[in-house]
């Protein structure tokens, strides 16, 4: 990614990033779609009601993963090949006891997570089974992601692309079986994503294995090497952070919905379905930028990580415009592959919410470039503090909006957010772009 036109570069790495993101975006919609129309809407609230909680656990760990592959594209783009191993191997092994820890607290903590979040009585058990399923998906989670990021560092986006292809598919088959053909419900969904997470790990592990022997490492490149530990430390955990701190927020915005009762619950989960499908390709953008970032930097072409942020906000804005022309007039119609079409009252809701935050997409757009690129120059702490921004946004509208307008304030919770984070990221970024100018001579 540090030659050629940057826009080209981008869009050519960002394109599988988006189609796998959208494909997993895609069996969710799917997964929810067969929980809510063949088992009922009391289910898929069970579903969604831990959502935020997934977030805050999924985003922390897919978050260190993203951020234990920028030394590794920095050496990369530096083309010190045994410095990038050595961080492979740490990489590893801060990896490993991650997932253990996790692992352990989140499923001994199941129960009173979900009082925390005012699950409602009559979907508790149901969101129990589904909750702690996910959290024993943990440690094959945080393997796919830590694997599927190096591979990604050295410029290979499509690989990880097809194993989500294969892991969706898997996916979708096994909820088929489990929750039509064995009507094992709300369990049978967990049990699904289990078990493709496991494949899709796999997948990555033989890949590396076979065919990029380049991050395979070898000699004393396996050796635990405490500078190593320590500098993808400060690139990995900020970036968990960075999402757990916004999922505080955004558990505190679930928690005030799920006290407006099992109807909101569902038109939340029915709506964030299908608003993940959209900005996952606003999120991705900003993925790439943090490869191209990195290896950038790493080449020492500070006017090209420019080129490539002001390239990366043209292609976002063309981006929002097409997702104006799909949401606006058929946000309706895309509530109801979720739920019976006599459910109005979670339509109407789940479609309000659509719209109101597709106007705001612009905001979201900026956030996940600049904050991503930030990542990839290695100043993840920076980028944290976006988080904290948009966690005090999300908390404020929790405990005033909420109250007194009830939907409509969760309606606005999100792009509240968005504009708070920019208005830290965009002055960080001018900042730190003379920063390193000044560094680099």
């Amino acid at each position: 990614m540090t030659e050629g036109a940057p826009s080209r570069a981008i869009i050519r790495f960002a394109i599988p990033l988006i189609l796998g993101y959208l494909l997993q975006q895609m069996y969710l919609i799917i997964d929810a779609a067969i929980v809510g129309r063949w088992i009922g809407v009391g289910a898929l609230a069970a579903v969604g009601a831990s959502s935020s909680i997934m977030f805050l656990v999924m985003g922390f760990c897919n978050g260190s993963c993203a951020g234990f592959a920028i030394p590794v594209a920095q050496a990369f783009g530096a083309g010190d090949y045994r410095k990038m191993r050595c961080y492979v191997s740490n990489a590893m092994r801060i990896a490993l006891v991650l997932a253990i820890v996790i692992t352990l607290l989140t499923c001994f903590l199941c129960d009173k997570i979900l009082q925390m979040v005012n699950t409602p009585a009559d979907v508790f058990h149901d969101a129990y089974v589904f909750l702690f399923l996910q959290f024993c998906t943990i440690p094959f989670t945080i393997a796919y992601n830590l694997l599927s990021g190096q591979i990604r560092a050295l410029g290979n986006s499509k690989q990880p692309f097809y194993f989500l292809i294969a892991s969706s598919l898997l996916n979708i088959l096994l909820d088929i079986v489990f929750i039509l053909l064995l009507g094992m419900g709300v369990e049978g969904a967990g049990i699904a994503t289990f078990l493709s997470q496991i494949f899709a790990s796999l997948l990555c592990w033989w890949f590396i294995k076979r065919h990029m022997p380049i991050l395979v490492p070898t000699g004393d490149e396996r050796n635990f090497d405490n500078k190593r530990i320590s500098i993808l430390l400060n690139n990995g955990i900020p970036m968990g952070l960075q999402f757990s701190i916004t999922s505080i927020g955004i558990i505190m915005l679930q928690s005030a919905n799920n006290a407006l009762g099992t109807v909101y619950v569902a038109s939340f989960t029915a709506a964030v379905r299908i608003k993940y499908l959209f900005t996952c390709v606003l999120e991705n953008i900003g993925v790439a930028m943090a490869t191209y970032c990195g290896q950038n930097l790493g080449a020492r072409k500070l006017q090209r990580v420019k080129t490539g942020v002001n390239d990366s906000m043209w292609i976002m804005l063309a981006y929002f415009a097409l997702t104006v022309i799909i949401i606006y007039p058929f946000a309706d119609e895309m509530m109801m592959l979720f739920v019976n079409g006599n459910e109005l009252e979670v339509i109407d809701n789940a479609a309000r919410l659509m719209r109101i935050c597709n106007w705001f997409y612009p905001s979201l757009g900026v956030l996940v470039i600049l904050r991503y690129s930030i990542q990839g120059l290695g100043y993840s702490n920076l980028s944290m503090m976006s988080g904290v921004m948009e966690m005090i946004a999300r908390c404020g509208v929790s405990i005033w909006l909420v109250p007194s307008l009830a939907w409509t304030g969760v309606c606005y919770a999100d792009p509240v957010a968005w504009v708070m984070a920019d208005l830290f990221l965009i002055p960080a970024y001018l900042w730190l772009m003379r920063r390193l100018k000044r560094q680099l001579g």
